[in-house]
């Protein structure tokens, strides 16, 4: 029994380092640098992975840009969610050959950037003249939208439904039963003593 112990535990861990795999378009080697210091013009020329939330596509007659909110890249490469407290990075706006359906790559996405930074594009935000720096784009990730799961208040439980959970038997509560119930089941402490027979 023991010579599985190896197995197991290699196992485990190969499958917890699967979790967090940079999809293959977005691994390689970049510059560590953020939106705000290549506004400054100094770091054209550098390789970048950068991400956030899309602000606004715009395709033109050549190539679609895409501006966005960045935000710091999780161990996946994607941009974290804007409810981590995450702080944003500045802005940024990447560009890439090629029609890219604004209806698609909508306001709030998640998208990660791969490409070459070319200086920087004077834009309006608001009344400001904002210098979005420019990345010419060799890839255009867009990420599937988050989940949210609101569990609301209480103790959950994800072993406790109507397939599993616990039960009374002749002898007073027991152990469990059934199978897994994907479900979402709020547990409210007892009060007092279960009853018995």
């Amino acid at each position: 029994m023991s010579m599985y112990k190896p197995l197991i535990l290699a196992t485990a861990v190969t499958a917890l380092a699967a979790c967090a795999t940079v999809p293959q378009p977005l691994q390689g080697t970049y510059t560590d640098v953020t939106s705000v210091a290549a506004q400054q013009g100094t770091t054209s020329g550098v390789q970048v992975r950068w991400g956030g939330q899309i602000i606004k596509t715009e395709p033109g007659p050549q190539e679609t840009c895409f501006y966005v909110l960045q935000r710091p890249l999780d161990d996946e490469a994607r941009p974290k969610a804007a409810n981590t407290n995450s702080e944003t990075q500045g802005r940024f706006v990447a560009c890439r050959a090629g029609f890219y359906d604004p209806e698609v790559f909508a306001r709030g996405r998640d998208i990660t950037v791969t490409g070459v930074l070319q200086g920087t594009v004077s834009e309006k935000v608001g009344d400001y003249n904002y210098a979005y720096p420019r990345v010419e784009a060799n890839v255009v990730y867009l990420w599937p939208k988050r989940v949210v799961v609101n569990y609301g208040p209480g103790y959950y439980d994800p072993f406790w439904g109507p397939y599993w959970g616990p039960y009374w038997g002749p002898w007073g509560w027991g152990g469990y039963y059934g199978g897994y119930y994907p479900s979402r089941v709020i547990v409210v402490p007892r009060r007092g003593p279960p009853p018995h027979g």
